[in-house]
């Protein structure tokens, strides 16, 4: 992964294109690569067969939002600390672990722009 100055992004956010995000992934979370292309692959399979491209559009929007955080190194770092909280904590801390993951994730799809669907 290439690396940043402190809170700086690794790379400019992508546009919300299936190129452009794979491309993003490429360089900044290239373990993610097999799951975008499954689901890339999934959501045009749902999209043909229901003559409906809110399944592509749901795939786009969900890959931007990943892009996003993940080019941001200590954003990624944080949603990952909660999402271990939410699992091995107790209730308490899974509650308070589930408002920052949403909080992290709201924020993250109005920075994208685009409907979460």
């Amino acid at each position: 992964m290439t690396t940043s100055a402190a809170g700086q992004p690794l790379i400019p956010q992508p546009p919300a294109t299936v190129a452009a995000l794979r491309q993003a992934l490429s360089q900044i979370a290239p373990a993610a690569l097999p799951a975008f292309t499954r689901e890339l692959d999934q959501a045009a399979d749902q999209s043909r067969q229901g003559s409906d491209l809110a399944p592509l559009q749901r795939f786009i929007a969900q890959w931007a939002v990943h892009v996003h955080i993940q080019r941001r190194p200590e954003l990624a770092a944080d949603l990952r600390r909660w999402e271990d909280i939410a699992e091995s904590g107790d209730a308490a801390q899974a509650r308070q672990a589930a408002s920052e993951i949403g909080r992290i994730l709201d924020e993250a799809h109005a920075a994208t722009g685009l409907s979460a669907r």
